[in-house]
């Protein structure tokens, strides 16, 4: 596992050569956040099958990225995101908005609560709580808290301004410990990351994507 922001910065530099070891370092980097932020969009069943396809397009398409170890996390929540949304309209579904987003004022809460708060949220529970909350506190929250994206990469990613962002947040983290208060079970989510789940028979899987981008690199 890749310790700080500069190993993932040079691992996604190494996996943009054609580094399928650099690849798979940055996989397992960021893959446990990112698919606890694609389960808060569709729902655990089917996380691990939109992980996969973001994942194949993040593959494919490294080689156009440019930037440090946070930007490559919220370009792959971008990535994430646009497949989560794919895959609700495929299905019929829309995402439950909870809140109408008119009603975010774009100010910047008193204080950073996302950066004050947790560190990463960990149990199907508190994964379960989240989701819970309005769509753009939860959105907010989980890109913020568990992918671990700056208030300025997640409002680029969301497409909304920082300060809504940071005020989902905000409300999100008050209402998720309000939640967490009602239910103590789900108190001792909030120690660890996301534990990443053994993937689902056809889901991609770190060796597949990195045998994808290998592939891809050929053909171009």
């Amino acid at each position: 596992m890749l310790g700080d922001d500069a190993e993932l910065t040079a691992a996604v530099r190494a996996a943009q050569t054609g580094d399928e070891t650099a690849f798979r370092a940055v996989y397992r980097a960021v893959h446990p956040r990112l698919l606890g932020y694609v389960r808060t969009l569709v729902g655990d069943p089917d996380a691990e099958d939109v992980a996969s396809e973001a994942w194949l397009q993040i593959a494919r398409d490294l080689d156009r990225f440019s930037g440090d170890a946070d930007r490559f996390r919220g370009w792959a929540a971008r990535i994430a995101r646009n497949r989560a949304l794919d895959h609700i309209r495929m299905r019929g579904r829309r995402p439950a908005i909870g809140g109408d987003e008119t009603e975010l004022t774009g100010r910047a809460a008193e204080s950073d609560t996302a950066g004050e708060a947790i560190e990463a949220l960990a149990t199907d529970s508190t994964l379960s709580l989240i989701a819970r909350l309005p769509q753009d506190q939860a959105e907010a929250v989980v890109l913020r808290v568990v992918v671990g994206l700056d208030a300025k990469t997640a409002a680029e990613t969301l497409g909304k301004r920082a300060g809504a962002v940071r005020t989902a947040a905000h409300r999100g983290l008050k209402r998720l410990a309000e939640l967490i208060g009602a239910d103590p079970e789900s108190a001792g989510g909030l120690d660890a990351l996301p534990a990443q789940r053994e993937p689902r028979r056809g889901a991609v899987t770190s060796a597949t994507v990195t045998h994808t981008r290998a592939r891809t690199q050929k053909d171009m």
